[in-house]
């Protein structure tokens, strides 16, 4: 367990059909699930998670990474539709860091929606949605691996099961790791990827940039989010 509240999200995945028609069961679409634990830890957590998910959507909309905007369910819960399957990498990566210092645990599930897309997205159900909840048991139950992982993927396609959640739980050792500092740091330099932008930007020298992301391991996260993109192509585009 961590000492932060952990914020587990899962992300059903899907691929739109080449004739582009929301309405159709057999297009997929990505979906972003979270949950918050230890809620009572923190008393303005409710107020801090909508402040978080307002700027959220208002970034990855923009950014054309999600085709809702985030939306609270029931509880410390919300969702969102992503936009696109090669895209889910970075939106994971940004997520980590614009809610920090909510931790994240997710879960991707790979399968159709079954509704015509329109919000409210907690409206919608389909087999990405079921397999998005088994993704994030997963990840609560540690039933992959041995050792704690904040990702776990779900499709019909095992073998890219397989790969992805090593990669992920690999990456999620070092995820586990990161501090505030770290973490300010990279998001400050996912907003504006420049050394000298992002030291102007948190008032601190270029070197201390450059130590904060090495030790924050931006980095090894950075090559993630190539890999599983490409990943993520090979196999669904």
């Amino acid at each position: 367990m961590y000492n932060t509240e952990d914020l587990y999200v899962s992300v059903q995945i899907s691929e739109e059909c080449r004739n582009g028609n929301d309405s159709m069961s057999s297009a997929i679409y990505g979906v972003v699930i979270a949950d918050v634990l230890a809620s009572s830890v923190r008393k303005d957590l409710r107020a801090l998670l909508g402040k978080k998910l307002a700027a959220a959507s208002e970034k990855h909309l923009r950014e054309k990474l999600i085709r809702l905007p985030y939306s609270v369910t029931a509880g410390d819960e919300f969702q969102t539709l992503t936009a696109e399957l090669e895209s889910l990498p970075s939106l994971l990566l940004d997520l980590r860091a614009g809610l920090q210092p909510l931790s994240l645990r997710v879960g991707i599930g790979i399968g159709e929606v079954s509704d015509r897309i329109q919000p409210p997205v907690n409206h919608l159900t389909g087999e990405a949605f079921q397999f998005a909840r088994l993704a994030l048991e997963n990840v609560k139950s540690k039933a992959l691996y041995k050792f704690e992982v904040l990702t776990a993927f779900g499709s019909r396609n095992e073998a890219f099961n397989q790969t992805i959640n090593l990669l992920y739980g690999l990456h999620d050792t070092l995820v586990s790791q990161i501090t505030a500092k770290q973490w300010e740091a990279i998001r400050r330099f996912l907003d504006h990827p420049a050394l000298e932008q992002t030291a102007k930007r948190l008032q601190v020298d270029v070197s201390t940039v450059s130590r904060n992301l090495k030790r924050g391991y931006y980095w090894q996260l950075a090559e993630t989010v190539k890999v599983a993109r490409a990943f993520i192509e090979r196999t669904f585009g």
